[in-house]
Order: C-alpha cells, then structure tokens, then sequence
C-alpha cells in the first residue's frame, strides 16, 4: 500500500519511511486526526451527563463524578509512557491496537449497569487512550515529513483544542435526545473504521521495535504521584481542598511519589519510564513549559465562562456549549497558513504574538456585565481562533524541533503529559479563584444592604410594587447580589488571565534563536 522508501532528513541520523503523497497522506491524516478528536473528546463528553447517569445506576452525583475522574486519572498515567510503548511494540502497532482497545472498552462503558463497573471500564478507556495523543502527533509529523511539520502540527492541534470543548455540546445533546449509553456507543463505528484504515496505509511504515525491560518501579511511582494528582485537583473544591484530610493525604502522596520517582527515574537506569533527560534540550522543556501554562490559563478560562453562562446569563446548556464554539471558524481559516509559515518565522515571535492576543481576549472579557448581548461574548471567542493557533502551533514546534526520530515518540508523550496537567491544574485553580472571589464580592456587597440602609429599602420596597411578597423580594434581591458578586468575580478571573499571558510572552525568549532554514528541522548537537 506504502512505499518503504527512506527519506534522509539533515540533522536526522535515523531517518524515517518518505512522507506519504496524494490520497494516502489525506485519509491517513484524517483518520488519525479522527481517532485523536474521538480520544480527546472522551475526556469530557461525560461532564454534562453525570446527573442522568447518576440517576439510572442509583447513585448520588458527587459519587457519579468518578466517572470523569477515572478517566482522566487512567489517561494522565498512561500518557507518559508513549515513548517506553512505542519501542517496544512499534508506532503503528500501538496507535492501531490503542484505538481497537479504546473501541472496546467504550462498548462495555456503554453497557455497564453499576457504578463500580462503568469506573473500571473507565480506568480501562482512559489506560489504553493515554498513548493515543502524543502518538498520534508523532505519526502525522511522520506522514508529512520535516517539509510539512507546520501542516501536520496544524491538522493535530485543531482537533485537540476542538475536542474538549465540544464535549459537553455533543454529550448533551446525545443524553438528552437519545440515552446516555450512546455516548460510548459512537465511538465503536468510528473507532473501528479508523483503526482499519489507519493499519492499512501505515502498517509497512512501522517502527523499529526492541525489547526493552519494563521499569517497574518507575511505572508504579508514576501510577502512584499522577494519580493522586488528578484526584486531587478533580475532588479538592468538592471536599474544600486542604481542609479535608482525603485532600491533604493526597497531596502527601503525590509529593512523596513525585520525588521518589525523580529520584528513580534520574538514577543510571538503562530504560526508564519516561526519559527525563529530553528536559535538558533548551528549546523542549522551554516551548513545552510556555504551551502547558499558557493552556493551563486558557482552560482555566474556558472552564468558567460556560459555567457563567449557564448560571448567571440564563443560557440554555446546549447554547451555553454552542457559544464556545466560534473560535473554531478562525482557527480552521488560519491553521494551514500558520502550519505553512512555521518554517519561516521565529516560532518564539509569533508565540508571544499568540500570548497577546489571548491577552487582548482576556481584557475584553474583563469588561462583561450581566446585559451583554450574544455579540458581545461571541467576538472574544472568534478572535481567540486566532490566538489559538499562534500559540499552538509555533510552542508545539519549538518543543519538538531539536527531536531526532527515535526520541520523537517519548517527547511528544512527554509533552502532552505536561500540557494535560496544565489544562488539570488552571481548571482547578480557575474555579476556586471565581468561587473564592464571588465570596469576597459578596461579602462587600452585603455591608451596603445590612442595617436597613436607605437604598436597600428603596430595592425592596420596588420590587414590593411589582406584586412580590416582602419574603419574595428579599429573595430577589438576595438573587441580584449572588449575580453582582460572580460578575465581578469573572471580571477578576479574565483580567489576571490577561496579565498572565502577557508575562509569558517573556518566557519563551528563553529558547534558542532558530537558524533561517532550520526552524522545523531536526538537529543534532548539544542540548543547550
């Protein structure tokens, strides 16, 4: 189906198969980028159904939250070990056998009838999905060879910043018009088509692969501090984060299991788990460290504002999710034409030009009040398309530029591991942070409306004209000072965001300058 031939790439001392041409490189590409899309889009098309789901298995919902929680644990752990995987069963192999896998335990996901099954079918999708990602990413760049990186990284990106936030829209709509079920149900069509096609255009462009000892104690110091982390930062507002001993226990653990797997993992060990050392390459550990904040502040900010939507705005869930959905539009008009240029322009140039116009977005949401229109909210998102791509792609590059083949697998595993815990960590710390400040808001709020002070009698005594009881119109007003304080609040939380990105705009400068014909090449030397 392939051609085998060699492509010797400068810089490249283990070169890979040619790029594929024509309409092999266009299904191949659309098949993983599908199967990427499917992966991702798991991790949260269960978020708005967990209440439905809750309810026909019998359990309270905070119980049901473990159905997002398992996933997301299994999926942080796995994902590390992409490079490990990938030589020791081949890159073709292990996306094929990962997406046939996923498509499996998706069907027994859909068909569980307890809580304690469909957990464990969980924990199961999200192990076999973890590789799935970074995977994915270095396959593409594979398929497009060094001439088509931008390309490649453009065609990944787009569904892995889409995913998420479609999530909720599709997992809505699939629980409210069909049943629950069918939100695993959909991945069994798609998952097979994908893994059949994926297997016949790229299973003669295999991996060299060898039998490398499995790192056992590496493997399960990572189980370990990872997922205490992600339950952490998944249950820690749910039980008031460290004044609940289950959260400070966690934190021990993940402390504890993070040093010792340092500690293991940096030791002469032959065959590690992950392979810390790639964090010594300046331009990694530079353009991976900018791209998992950077994220970390965009999810943060995209978590909220559905949420403040839905609660405060009165949208509809469906339009709530749908009002996410216009940065899309720009994003997919300028994703080929940056994916073009990224060999052109300084990646740490446009970076910073991304960091400012997510900046420009933050502070135009800092100035929402609880009259705007749908015009006014939907801007912010389509311009953010923008932003998007800048960032994405050129820190995606920079990161994975200095990569040679063979270490192509573990750094992008490395790299999406970070940039998961970001998105985990800012989503966390976003809520808190809007939750603690509407307190704040509230309480400074409320000085103005205690001691029968004149203005708070005039409100009541209004809304006592309008036919409310005075039981009624104590509500009322209650309601309106709840509504003024998450305003301010989200005010608070868009106006940091823009201050945060525009002070990383100043980190990525820490990467080296690229020469004018390498800025996508791989090269050799040292890590600086």
């Amino acid at each position: 189906m392939s051609s085998t031939a060699r492509a010797v790439v400068p810089g490249s001392p283990a070169a890979g198969p040619a790029p594929l041409a024509g309409a092999e490189r266009l299904v191949g590409a659309f098949m993983i980028a599908v199967a990427t899309f499917m992966v991702v889009l798991d991790i949260t098309i269960a978020n708005v159904s967990v209440a439905t789901i809750s309810g026909d298995l019998g359990v309270s919902a905070t119980q049901g939250t473990w159905i997002v929680t398992s996933y997301a644990a299994a999926q942080a752990i796995a994902m590390p070990l992409t490079g490990w995987l990938t030589r020791r069963f081949g890159q073709v192999r292990l996306i094929v056998w990962s997406v046939l896998l996923f498509t499996a335990t998706s069907l027994l996901c859909g068909l569980a009838e307890s809580l304690e099954t469909l957990v464990v079918f969980r924990v199961a999708q999200g192990l076999v999905a973890g590789p799935m990602v970074p995977v994915s990413q270095s396959l593409l760049l594979a398929t497009f060879g060094p001439g088509g990186a931008g390309l490649a990284l453009s065609v990944w990106s787009m569904t892995a910043t889409l995913a998420p936030i479609s999530g909720p829209i599709i997992g809505g709509w699939i629980t409210e018009e069909i049943a629950w079920p069918w939100i695993f149900y959909i991945n069994v069509p798609v998952g097979v088509l994908c893994a059949s096609l994926i297997w016949l255009i790229y299973r003669e462009r295999e991996t060299p692969r060898q039998r490398v000892p499995v790192d056992v104690v590496g493997l399960a110091l990572l189980a370990v501090w990872v997922g205490a982390l992600q339950i952490l930062l998944d249950k820690g507002k749910e039980l008031d984060w460290f004044a609940s001993p289950v959260i400070v226990a966690l934190a021990c653990v993940s402390v504890a299991g993070f040093a010792f797997f340092l500690v293991w993992e940096l030791l002469d060990n032959p065959h590690p788990i992950v392979d810390l050392q790639l964090l010594r390459d300046r331009d990694f550990w530079t353009g991976t460290t900018a791209l998992s904040v950077g994220y970390a502040v965009f999810f943060g900010a995209i978590v909220v504002l559905p949420l403040w939507l839905q609660q405060y705005m009165g949208y509809p869930q469906i339009w709530a999710g749908l009002m996410m959905m216009p940065f899309g539009l720009l994003a997919l008009v300028l994703a080929p034409i940056v994916g073009r240029t990224l060999h052109v322009i300084d990646p740490r140039l446009m970076a910073s030009a991304g960091f400012l116009v997510f900046a420009l977005v933050s502070f135009m949401r800092s100035e929402f009040n609880l009259e705007a229109d749908w015009m006014t909210i939907a801007l912010p998102m389509f311009i953010q398309g923008a932003a998007n791509v800048m960032f994405f792609l050129p820190l995606t590059g920079l990161a994975l530029r200095g990569m040679t083949p063979e270490k192509m697998p573990g750094a992008t595993g490395l790299q999406n591991f970070l940039r998961y815990m970001g998105g985990a960590v800012g989503a966390s710390l976003a809520i808190t942070l809007w939750d603690d400040r509407a307190k704040l808001h509230r309480a400074q709020l409320a000085e103005h409306l205690v001691g029968g002070e004149p203005q708070t009698e005039a409100a009541l005594e209004a809304l006592r004209a309008q036919g409310l009881s005075p039981v009624q119109a104590l509500a009322q007003l209650d309601q309106t000072l709840d509504a003024q304080a998450r305003m301010l609040s989200t005010v608070d939380l868009f106006w940091l965001s823009g201050v945060l990105f525009v002070a990383l705009t100043v980190l990525v400068w820490l990467a080296n300058a690229p020469g004018p014909a390498a800025r996508m090449q791989p090269r050799t030397g040292s890590h600086e």
